[in-house]
């Protein structure tokens, strides 16, 4: 079985309402990730999913941790998340886990960025992996600038590498501007732009998906394709 570990897919919303002198606060706590850990398990791997905020203390801070995994997905989840722990909040040193992952996969260990606004650049630039090691990790040169493509009438997705699967895909909604790697695998596009890319580091495997899992860029439709799960096993059985 293989072992995934998802961090992100977790965000609080907190907004204000007020009425002449009166103020309320309210906030929502949302969770993102069932139906990618539903269609993962739907295929045989076991995930174990981290949220934001418990990624934030818990991701793993060494090697031993990590090689709990055979793949770790990292999803709507900044650098500042992974490098800015408790211990370096109160101004101690603490392990840089970026570094971190990067060595972990060129030992053998095997990567994958998913989508979103806090996924490779994301908005305003501000998910910030173009200036961490992963950037010459992920088989995709990474934006320093807003990356998002908003495609609120629909963008097909073409398979370019996927024997089993049709050549068009439900469309997204939208996804980060990447470039792939020389020496990377594109294995699907949409707008031309590299939509699902894997390659290898060192004795490891990456992945870069470049839509999300979750609306409002994955619809429904995305979500319930019956291929949905084969697309999954193909980059299972790739980076694995």
């Amino acid at each position: 079985m293989t072992e995934i570990l998802l961090a992100g897919e977790s965000w609080s919303t907190t907004s204000m309402v007020v009425k002449g002198r009166d103020v309320a606060a309210a906030t929502e706590y949302t969770e993102a990730a069932d139906r990618l850990i539903q269609t993962l398990e739907s295929v045989g791997a076991s995930v174990t999913h981290q949220p934001a905020d418990v990624a934030l203390r818990e991701f793993p801070r060494s090697t031993e941790a990590l090689d709990e995994y055979d793949l770790v997905l990292l999803s709507d989840i900044g650098a500042q998340s992974l490098l800015l722990t408790p211990q370096v909040a109160a101004g101690e040193t603490d392990v840089n886990r970026c570094r971190l992952l990067s060595e972990w996969v060129a030992d053998g260990g095997a990567l994958g960025m998913l989508g979103g606004y806090t996924s490779f650049a994301g908005e305003h630039g501000a998910a910030g992996y173009a200036r961490t090691e992963l950037a010459n990790v992920l088989p995709v040169e990474i934006a320093h600038h807003d990356d998002r493509v908003e495609t609120p009438e629909g963008a097909t997705p073409i398979n370019d590498g996927f024997e089993t699967l049709p050549e068009e895909w439900p469309h997204v909604l939208g996804y980060n501007a990447l470039s792939a790697d020389p020496d990377a695998d594109v294995l699907a596009t949409v707008r031309d732009d590299p939509l699902v890319v894997v390659g290898d580091h060192g004795e490891g495997r990456t992945l870069a998906y470049a839509t999300d899992c979750a609306p409002h860029w994955a619809p429904e439709a995305f979500l319930e394709w019956e291929h949905l799960p084969e697309l999954w096993d193909a980059l299972l059985d790739r980076l694995v």
